[in-house]
């Protein structure tokens, strides 16, 4: 794998849940006991199919905003993700490329210690979920696409179909923490189980 030269700036793009925080759709379905809320994007990767079929879920049960808000608020960042993210953020610019929602991530970003969020918006009415704005479709192979037109070098991290564009977009992409279908579906990306490894991993393709 080639690394930087001395001369590239480099810069990491990282998926947010089930990389650095749990997965929240999966935290309303055990909060809720609505099991097809499980259903995340490790399972789909039509984004906006997923989308319009949880948005259907949670007003067929009359699923409030501030419902999700309060499981959101329960939530932690996994074992480990803060000090990593803290010790990546020493070494190398670092974005969070994800397919939430402003109003999901915010309370996460603090937890983390405010890294830089890209992702999408809510449309929400009366306390009601009824729609949601994507920043850009494809959104993170775009940012991948531009940070190298800004002449970055890019490592990207990421556990699932949405994430898969990024990763092969990148200079040097790896799965952490993805299932097994992910793994055995895109072999080309080196599968990362610890944030030890990752960290070696991304800090080695950037040089830094």
């Amino acid at each position: 794998m080639a690394v930087a030269t001395s001369s590239q700036q480099g810069i990491v793009t990282l998926d947010l849940e089930g990389v650095l925080v749990p997965e929240i759709w999966i935290a309303v379905a055990e909060s809720t006991g609505i099991p097809e809320l499980q259903r995340t994007t490790r399972d789909e990767p039509n984004y906006a199919l997923l989308m319009k079929g949880r948005i259907k879920i949670l007003n067929q049960h009359g699923l409030t905003m501030s419902r999700i808000e309060g499981v959101i608020a329960g939530l932690s960042p996994l074992p480990g993700a803060v000090e990593f993210l803290d010790e990546l953020r020493t070494r190398t610019q670092v974005i969070i490329l994800s397919d939430t929602f402003e109003q999901f991530g915010r309370p996460l970003m603090k937890l983390l210690n405010w890294p830089t969020l890209f992702c999408h918006r809510l449309i929400v009415e009366n306390d009601r979920i009824i729609d949601f704005e994507l920043r850009q479709a494809d959104q993170k192979r775009h940012a991948v696409n531009a940070f190298k037109a800004l002449n970055y070098r890019v490592a990207a991290a990421g556990d699932s179909y949405n994430d898969t564009a990024m990763l092969g977009a990148a200079d040097a992409g790896f799965l952490f923490h993805a299932p097994s279908n992910i793994t055995a579906e895109f072999p080309q990306f080196p599968a990362l189980n610890t944030y030890d490894e990752l960290f070696a991993h991304l800090t080695a393709a950037l040089n830094c």
